[in-house]
């Protein structure tokens, strides 16, 4: 099995597409997720950026702000067809509502499957804060409720929502793992979606911690014969990551922080 790192747009935005995508690939990144411009000039500079440097695409949906659910569903599927126009090799996408019913979110989960139908492409519905799969539990009755759907694992959401490193919901996390297609690399605490530096000393037990949640979706991948995974490491910018209250100086480096966890899985997970 081959493993895919993608570096997110997320925090880089400052860069013209021509000096992400050199930057990305002289990093060793194997492609970019991200979303696409609705702007067609800003569209066609992604798209030339992503073909000279050879980079596969990862479609990102994070727009889900529409309260009522018509519009709402309405919008999500403008989104995703959007995003197929770059073909992407498969879409993270934050859908659905906390508040929305299982029934309602259960017609995102169909309205993204008609798509993947339509256009061969998968969606991963990322377990995020705020979304249908926003904590252990309630992921664990919606996936039981929907077997077919495909996740993006970013469990750092789910210790941030649960005040653990969910040592009481494994039955939740292992079934998750199951569901997997691709995984956010961001790891975090108690506390906070995002650690300060998994480098350090002190978060090498939330860095383990998540590294044999990550290790299990690759055991499970190798299992099923699959060819490739993909994992996009996503320590993000401000506020993700901890500023100095007086100074405003970041207290690490998003980037650097990024390149050294591909560079640690490329090791950890094969």
């Amino acid at each position: 099995m081959k493993l895919l790192f993608f570096c997110p747009r997320w925090g880089s935005e400052a860069f013209n597409w021509e000096s992400f995508c050199k930057q990305v690939r002289e990093a060793g990144f194997d492609g970019v997720e991200a979303g696409v411009p609705f702007e067609e000039h800003e569209r066609a500079e992604m798209q030339r950026a992503l073909s000279k440097y050879q980079l596969q695409f990862i479609g990102q949906y994070w727009q889900s702000f529409e309260k009522d659910f018509t519009a709402h569903k309405n919008s999500y599927i403008t989104h995703l067809h959007h995003l197929a126009q770059l073909k992407p090799i498969k879409i993270d996408a934050q859908t659905g509502k906390d508040y929305f019913s299982p029934e309602q979110n259960k017609e995102l989960f169909e309205a993204a499957s008609a798509f993947t139908q339509e256009t061969g492409i998968p969606v991963a519905h990322e377990t995020h804060r705020n979304k249908a799969l926003f904590a252990a539990h309630v992921s664990m009755q919606l996936l039981l409720q929907n077997p077919s759907i495909g996740i993006t694992a970013d469990f750092s959401h789910w210790c941030n929502v649960a005040e653990s490193f969910l040592e009481d919901q494994q039955e939740a996390v292992a079934l998750a793992c199951t569901h997997a297609i691709h995984i956010h690399a961001r790891v975090g605490h108690t506390q906070s979606a995002q650690v300060i530096d998994p480098r350090l000393d002190l978060w090498k037990d939330a860095l383990q911690t998540h590294v044999q949640w990550w290790k299990q979706i690759a055991a499970h991948h190798k299992a099923q014969k699959k060819d490739t995974l993909t994992i996009t490491p996503e320590f993000g910018p401000a506020p993700y990551l901890v500023h100095h209250p007086l100074t405003l100086e970041p207290l690490s480096d998003q980037w650097e922080i990024n390149v050294w966890m591909m560079n640690y899985l490329r090791n950890e997970l094969l």
